[in-house]
């Protein structure tokens, strides 16, 4: 499994990363705008490799996506889609693979 992690350089150096930093910046969002309200909370936690896609798609759009992303860094969340990033212990990861025992021949899967 190959892990990263984001270069926080990249990041807005306005950006915070503190989660009530994050919530009064959502308070000033409409709802309808910010996907992990809108959507099942579970999806941002979710097991199978396409529900963890779908998640962070979804935050491609969202107008706290760096506010977001920079605070799960700091923080070194331990699991979890924050900002448009899969999280694993704190680290971000390029995908999740799914459960069980990886094919032998790549070729045929």
């Amino acid at each position: 499994m190959t892990i990263s992690v984001l270069d926080r350089n990249r990041a807005d150096e306005a950006v915070q990363g503190d989660l009530g930093d994050l919530h009064d910046a959502a308070a000033q969002v409409d709802d309808e705008l910010l996907p992990c309200r809108t959507n099942d909370a579970e999806l941002w936690f979710a097991e199978s490799p396409s529900d963890v896609e779908f998640a962070k798609t979804l935050c491609r759009d969202c107008p706290v996506q760096a506010l977001c992303l920079n605070g799960a860094l700091e923080r070194r969340e331990p699991w979890g889609v924050w900002g448009g990033e899969l999280f694993l212990q704190g680290v971000v990861i390029p995908r999740k693979r799914p459960r069980g025992r990886p094919r032998k021949d790549e070729a045929a899967a």
